[in-house]
């Protein structure tokens, strides 16, 4: 990319509040460079003009191009191989959301491919309020995620958001925090050192040029790139109001699983979490079942563990005469048949099954249940 096209890239990216699809198929169209000297001069449509009007005479390409290069991160748009296509391309199946629409650019900053990472990412989202519960499972499920090669993707907020960044990065992970301001702008602040970790091992990316501020709607605009990078969504914890809750809608509306981790029902913290559930989300409750959703072909999650007992495996004939013997005291092979409502002559094979196995014993003539240690 030349120094020319960089800077037309960087100043449509700041000239019109993301996303704006008129811009970005004006650009498609006559390329970055001619669609930017449209923009100044004004000779654009009455559309793109109104979403430009503000701004077109501020041009800071060459400083946000200079913080990105100081920050060692790149701007990256459709036509470079890093762009998601696959995952951005959901955006064309939605209908009746506004802001359904791919980015124009991204600004980058880490070591992390993003194409590779959007094939097998999950997003761990939920309330700033967490609980204690709620952050212990966050973390573990994204520590399960790093265990598996898979990309954690978030918002870099307070609670589940920097419970599963900060989890993924204690496990060798890639981590990817989506920010709702520019690049360079740590948001919540007491957040910064984390956040340079991330994009110093995984990757901190934005739609919004460096020096950006977040604002209300661009966290709700930013959730839709959360839920378009990862394979499926889970929220941990979300109150009766939630951007968690926005990000799963997203989810659902691109066609990704939407999944809901369950919590005590008297928790304020987890009434979000169970209106998605009833409303069909995917219970979550291990790493397994996340990895199930986002694997590749043939990748299940493993059935689940359960008790094994000696009895697990008799014959229908020998659970009735093993049923048949008292819990204290013992009974003869004809009171064994009464008892277990079978003839005589078919209690003997079974208790000498039941023998073998050493569920029963037998003392002097009579059976009794063996003794369990």
């Amino acid at each position: 990319m030349t120094d020319q096209i960089s800077r037309a890239w960087a100043y449509l990216s700041r000239v019109a509040e993301p996303p704006c699809p008129e811009l970005r198929a004006l650009t498609r169209r006559v390329g970055p460079v001619e669609a930017a000297e449209r923009v100044r001069t004004g000779d654009v449509d009455d559309v793109i003009a109104r979403r430009t009007e503000a701004r077109r005479q501020i041009d800071c390409a060459a400083n946000d191009l200079e913080t990105l290069d100081r920050m060692g991160g790149r701007l990256i748009n459709a036509d470079d191989a890093e762009w998601p296509l696959l995952a951005f391309n959901s955006f064309c199946g939605v209908s009746g959301r506004p802001q359904a629409h791919e980015p124009m650019v991204l600004w980058v900053v880490g070591p992390a491919y993003l194409a590779g990472i959007a094939e097998r990412a999950a997003a761990i989202v939920g309330t700033r309020a967490a609980t204690a519960y709620g952050e212990f499972v966050a973390a573990d499920l994204a520590a399960g995620l790093a265990a598996r090669d898979a990309a954690v993707v978030s918002g870099g907020a307070f609670g589940i958001d920097g419970a599963a960044h900060r989890a993924a990065l204690a496990a060798d992970g890639v981590t990817v925090a989506v920010l709702a301001g520019g690049i360079d702008v740590p948001y919540p602040a007491a957040h910064a050192a984390m956040l340079r970790r991330v994009r110093g091992e995984g990757l901190v990316i934005s739609e919004y040029p460096p020096g950006e501020r977040p604002a209300r709607h661009r966290f709700l605009t930013r959730n839709r790139l959360v839920a378009a990078l990862a394979g499926a969504t889970v929220v941990v914890e979300a109150g009766a109001r939630s951007g968690a809750a926005n990000t799963a809608a997203w989810a659902g509306a691109l066609g990704r699983p939407v999944c809901a981790v369950p919590g005590p029902v008297t928790s304020s913290a987890s009434v979000g979490c169970h209106a998605l559930l009833r409303a069909g989300a995917n219970v979550i409750t291990r790493t397994e079942d996340l990895v199930e959703l986002i694997g590749r072909a043939g990748e299940l999650a493993p059935e689940e563990p359960r008790p094994a007992s000696p009895l697990d495996e008799l014959a229908d004939a020998e659970r009735h005469v093993y049923d048949a013997l008292p819990a204290r005291g013992s009974r003869t092979a004809d009171e064994v048949a009464v008892a277990a409502g079978l003839p005589p002559m078919q209690v003997l094979g079974p208790l000498a099954v039941l023998e073998l196995s050493g569920l029963v014993v037998r003392s002097e003539g009579r059976w009794k249940l063996a003794r369990r240690t």
